[in-house]
């Protein structure tokens, strides 16, 4: 069984355990050894980040070839349409190539704490949330990937991948659990077994 743990990371903290350039890391928040971040989080994001004590299943959280889905809540700048939803569900063109269809839907300001610190909010120019669930891991692509459509992300919540959740976690907090340690795959041999040749027959002397 590998350990496994569930943690929401706040906004501002490093998805590594030493603090660097006046940013904290997460050993401000788990005092645990032998475990290592499954992925990252951007430091202004916040929400899920799985940690692991286990090489086969931190590869296969992050290792973008088993295509985990990821789901991320984010409030953008505007009145998000269903034309840029349309456009995110799609798939759009980024610089580092196209991205794959995603699930997009608009939804409800979330329950979820309030930011510290809060974000900057213009007058006059409202707000919207945005579910958006992808299979990829490239950097900031979520916020990348409103800010081509026309909304800015605001603030950018996680709050799952694959089959964990971050549920009532607050801020900070973590929680801890055993899971199944995926099996690594034999590798197949590509040598190919050749036939033997037959044997040439000498012309009569």
């Amino acid at each position: 069984m590998a350990r496994l743990l569930l943690l929401n990371k706040p906004f501002g903290v490093l998805s590594q355990f030493t603090p660097a350039d006046g940013h904290p890391g997460l050993a401000d928040y788990i005092d645990l050894p032998g475990v290592y971040p499954a992925g990252r989080l951007d430091r202004d994001s916040e929400g899920l980040l799985l940690l692991t004590d286990d090489g086969s299943l931190q590869a296969h959280i992050s290792n973008p070839r088993f295509k985990l889905e990821k789901t991320y809540l984010a409030q953008v700048e505007g009145d998000a349409t269903e034309l840029a939803l349309e456009q995110l569900a799609t798939g759009v063109t980024l610089k580092d190539g196209p991205t794959l269809p995603a699930k997009a839907r608009r939804i409800d300001e979330p329950d979820i704490r309030p930011r510290v610190p809060p974000i900057r909010e213009r007058k006059n120019i409202p707000t919207s949330w945005i579910e958006l669930t992808i299979r990829e891991g490239r950097n900031r692509q979520v916020r990348r990937m409103c800010a081509h459509v026309g909304f800015p992300v605001l603030r950018l919540v996680r709050i799952q991948i694959g089959e964990w959740s971050i549920d009532a976690l607050k801020p900070g907090e973590h929680r801890q659990m055993n899971v199944a340690s995926p099996k690594a795959k034999p590798r197949r041999s590509h040598s190919v077994k050749r036939k033997p040749r037959p044997a040439r027959k000498r012309p009569p002397s």
